[in-house]
C-alpha cells in the first residue's frame, strides 16, 4: 500500500519568478466557436506571461483548420492530427511538441472550452512555486459556480481522513476539495487534478513522462497526476488562480452514456485508475464496484446488450491494462459509426475519479 500522503496547507506568498517560460497546450475538436474565445484570451497575455500556444486539432471538420491557418500571431503553433486521438492523445502529442520545439519551463493544458481568467497567467508567474512539480487552478463555470468535473482530489487510499469520510457515506465529497477550499486563500497539496488549468513543470515531465494517449478519453489526467504523486512529486491547488470552463452541466434525469461507446473508455480507464490508487486494496474494491456498474444497465433501455458487451470488454481490458485498442473497434462494439464530439472526444472529462459522477 502506498504511504499515506499528508495534506499540507501553506501560505500563498507572492515571490516573482519572471522569466519562467510558459507554453499553453489546447486540444480542440469541432468547437471552433469555443476555440476562438480561448485563443483570444490566451493571446491577449503578454509574452513574458505566455511564451507560446500549441493548438492540437483532432482532425476537426468544422472550419477550424482554415481559421487557424489564417492567424498570424507568431506565438501560435498548430499540430493537426490526421484523426481524432481523443483528449488523451491530443494532450500527449501537444505536450511532446511543446517540450521538443518550444523549450518551456512550464506547460499549462486545457480543453478548447476552457481558458484562464484575465490576469491568471500573470498571477501564476508571480507565485512562489518552490518545490512544486504541478500547479492546479480553481476551475469555475462562467457564472462563478465551481466546475465539479474539474475539482482536484485526494486519493482516499493514501489519506486516512479522506478514506474514513468516503467510507462513512460522504462518497466523492469525502475526497474532493470543498467549496471552502475554493473560497479560501491557502494552497493545498492534492493527489489528482484535471487537464483544465493544470500547470506542469518541464523538469517533472522529463522525470515521469507524458500522459498515456492510448487512453483516448476519461481518466488520463487523474492517472497522470496520481503517477506524479506516486513518484514523489508535489501537486498544489491554488484557489486564487482561476480558470473558466464553459462546460454544460451534466444532467441527472437521463443517466445513460451518450454516445454509448463512451462507456467502454469510462469503465476500462476507471479500472486502471483504481489499480493505481488502491494498490493491494484494488481487488476488494473491485468486488464493490462491479455490481454497481452492472446495475447501470437499467438506464440503457433498448441497448442493454450493447452496454453489457462494452462493459465486458472494458473490464477485461482494464484488468490487464490493455489501452492500445483502436477507436474504430470500440465504435464497432457499440454499433456506432461516428467518432464523438468535443475537444477530448467526449462531453464530460472524468477528473472526478476514483468514484466519478455517473454519466448523463
Amino acid at each position: 500500500m502506498e504511504p499515506e500522503r499528508a495534506v499540507v496547507a501553506t501560505d500563498q506568498t507572492q515571490a516573482p519568478q519572471r522569466g519562467q517560460r510558459l507554453v499553453a497546450v489546447v486540444v480542440t475538436y469541432n468547437r471552433l466557436s469555443q476555440l476562438r474565445v480561448t485563443l483570444d484570451r490566451l493571446l491577449e497575455a503578454p509574452v513574458v506571461d505566455l511564451a507560446a500556444v500549441v493548438v492540437v486539432d483532432n482532425a476537426s471538420d468544422d472550419g477550424t483548420a482554415d481559421w487557424l491557418a489564417n492567424l498570424t500571431d507568431p506565438r501560435l503553433h498548430v499540430l493537426r492530427n490526421p484523426s481524432n486521438l481523443g483528449g488523451a492523445g491530443g494532450f500527449e502529442a501537444g505536450m511532446r511538441m511543446a517540450v521538443a520545439q518550444l523549450d518551456p519551463d512550464w506547460i499549462v493544458v486545457m480543453d478548447d472550452d476552457a481558458r484562464p481568467d484575465p490576469g491568471a497567467l500573470r498571477a501564476f508567474q508571480a507565485r512562489d512555486r518552490t518545490g512544486a512539480d504541478a500547479w492546479a487552478a480553481a476551475v469555475r463555470h462562467p457564472d462563478g459556480r465551481i466546475c465539479d468535473i474539474n475539482r482536484p482530489s485526494l486519493n482516499p487510499f493514501w489519506n486516512r481522513a479522506a478514506f474514513l469520510r468516503t467510507a462513512s457515506g460522504s462518497g466523492r465529497e469525502g475526497f474532493h476539495l470543498s467549496a471552502g477550499d475554493y473560497d479560501g486563500s491557502q494552497l493545498r497539496d492534492v493527489d489528482a487534478a484535471s487537464f483544465v488549468g493544470l500547470f506542469v513543470a518541464t523538469d517533472a515531465i522529463r522525470r515521469i513522462g507524458y500522459p498515456d494517449g492510448r487512453l483516448f478519453v476519461y481518466g488520463d489526467d487523474v492517472l497522470y497526476t496520481l503517477g506524479l504523486r506516486a513518484a514523489g512529486g508535489r501537486l498544489v491547488f491554488d484557489p486564487g488562480l482561476r480558470f473558466e470552463h464553459d462546460f454544460s452541466t451534466i444532467g441527472t434525469k437521463d443517466r445513460r452514456f451518450r454516445p454509448l461507446w463512451k462507456s467502454y473508455y469510462h469503465y476500462r480507464n476507471l479500472l486502471i485508475v483504481y489499480r493505481m490508487a488502491a494498490g493491494w486494496l484494488f481487488w476488494p474494491a473491485l468486488l464493490v464496484v462491479l455490481p454497481k456498474w452492472l446495475s447501470k444497465v437499467r438506464y440503457h433501455t433498448g441497448e442493454q446488450q450493447l452496454f453489457l458487451r462494452l462493459l465486458r470488454h472494458a473490464v477485461r481490458d482494464g484488468l490487464v491494462g490493455r489501452t492500445g485498442v483502436d477507436h474504430a473497434q470500440v465504435l464497432a462494439l457499440a454499433g456506432d459509426t461516428v467518432s464523438g464530439s468535443g475537444s477530448r472526444g467526449d462531453s464530460a472529462p472524468a477528473a472526478a475519479v476514483p468514484s466519478p459522477k455517473d454519466p448523463g
